[in-house]
């Protein structure tokens, strides 16, 4: 199956949310290149940006999951090469 590369970027301004998060980007840890988290405590949210190879379908589920927690936005930027 065909794959994307894209970055999932999520902006968490409720920290209850953390471990539903996390939860989710487990159940798709085998298409995660990577991750990055940081904390913008002046503001009180989460950054969190993850690079991702995975089907569109996938990616699209993903981000789906993420953006409907409460207190979570996410976008999804994918590359021109697929």
């Amino acid at each position: 199956m065909e794959t994307r590369v894209a970055v999932l970027a999520v902006i968490a301004e409720d920290y209850n949310s953390a471990e539903q998060i996390n939860s989710v980007l487990h159940e798709y840890r085998e298409y995660i290149i990577g991750r990055m988290g940081v904390p913008y405590r002046d503001k009180g949210i989460n950054l969190i940006s993850v690079a991702i190879d995975a089907p569109q379908d996938k990616i699209n589920t993903l981000a789906g999951k993420i953006g409907r927690l409460s207190g979570v936005t996410a976008k999804t930027l994918y590359s021109a090469k697929q």
